[in-house]
């Protein structure tokens, strides 16, 4: 097998067809996949992929024991803080002046990686650059403590956490603010239980549950899910939090209804699979007169597909930008 991405094609070409990678954050890829000794990542899903391959996969925020074998690659993200946690994160698991690598397709900021290492005292070498990607070696070193990236902010009266590996990192977006809206006007006023999907910081569950419903939050983002854990608790709230591939880890339960703000990007591609799933599968997770509610940006292709699930939807919002769909079971 070739590799299919760009940045996976640049390490094909510089290591070779034999190479031997611990790659950390990495795409979903199935030449890396089989050029793997292990992997790290925050996605669920993704290190399902790898496990399915009978490939150690690991979440940064588990302790980590095993020692590193293969050449370790950072794939550099979107996010430039998040590619920041991720060097000072390397240079506290990996002893001081262990070898890695970075690579990064250069629409996504890979270039500016030399003046982010710099800034943390690490040195840099380029050692390839092509598909419009670079690769950069350098070494760790040691650094202070990990600063806490867990940030804090208020908003709609409560306490949120957030880290910059989550959707919108910081805020409160656009679509959330018309969903919580929408669902003000539309719940019914009696607890329900609720499964927020794609749970993020955790405004929606904790908004929900501090209305007295009884909340099931998850996301495929490990980061996601203990910024939801820490949102709870800042807000002396309850909810069940855990990591799931859309419905994944949830077994058979059902709930009376599903709320969710669903991505659909995956770093800077388009990707309706998780919302596909979210919807096609929901009525399989509702009770009797159970409900679907999610938002999604306008141009997004889900009416379509609602009517598949449900038969028939209603549009609850619409602000031009934003609508809330609703399907019932």
């Amino acid at each position: 097998m070739s590799a299919q991405l760009p940045a996976s094609q640049l390490l094909e070409r510089y290591h070779g067809p034999a190479a031997q990678l611990l790659p950390i954050a990495p795409p979903a890829d199935g030449w890396l996949v089989e050029r793997s000794t292990a992997m790290i990542s925050g996605d669920v899903a993704l290190r399902q992929q790898w496990q399915d391959a009978g490939k150690l996969a690991s979440s940064p925020l588990a302790p980590m024991n095993a020692e590193p074998a293969g050449r370790v690659v950072l794939f550099w993200p979107k996010a430039h803080a998040l590619g920041t946690w991720w060097l000072r994160w390397l240079c506290q698991w990996l002893p001081e002046n262990t070898p890695f690598e970075i690579v990064g397709e250069h629409q996504g900021g890979i270039k500016r990686v030399p003046k982010l290492l710099a800034a943390l005292g690490m040195g840099c070498d380029k050692l390839d650059n092509a598909r419009r990607c670079s690769l950069f070696a350098s070494r760790t070193v040691a650094l202070p403590e990990q600063p806490d990236e867990w940030q804090r902010f208020e908003a709609l009266g409560m306490t949120l956490v957030s880290h910059p590996s989550v959707f919108g990192h910081g805020k409160v977006d656009e679509g959330t603010l018309l969903l919580l809206d929408t669902l003000e006007a539309h719940l019914p006023r009696r607890p329900m239980s609720v499964l927020d999907m794609g749970c993020g910081d955790g405004i929606i569950s904790a908004w929900l549950a501090s209305r007295g419903h009884t909340v099931t939050a998850v996301d495929v983002n490990a980061f996601a899910v203990e910024a939801c854990r820490q949102t709870l608790a800042a807000n002396q709230l309850t909810g069940s939090v855990c990591e799931s591939d859309v419905y994944r880890a949830l077994g058979d339960a059902r709930f009376d209804l599903i709320v969710s703000n669903p991505p659909f990007h995956q770093e800077r591609e388009i990707s309706y699979g998780p919302s596909a799933r979210l919807i096609d599968e929901a009525r399989q997770h509702l009770t009797p007169k159970g409900q679907l509610v999610l938002v999604a940006n306008a141009f997004l292709p889900y009416p379509e597909r609602l009517e598949r699930a449900f038969g028939s939807f209603e549009t609850l919002a619409d602000n031009r930008r934003f609508r809330v769909y609703r399907g019932q079971s």
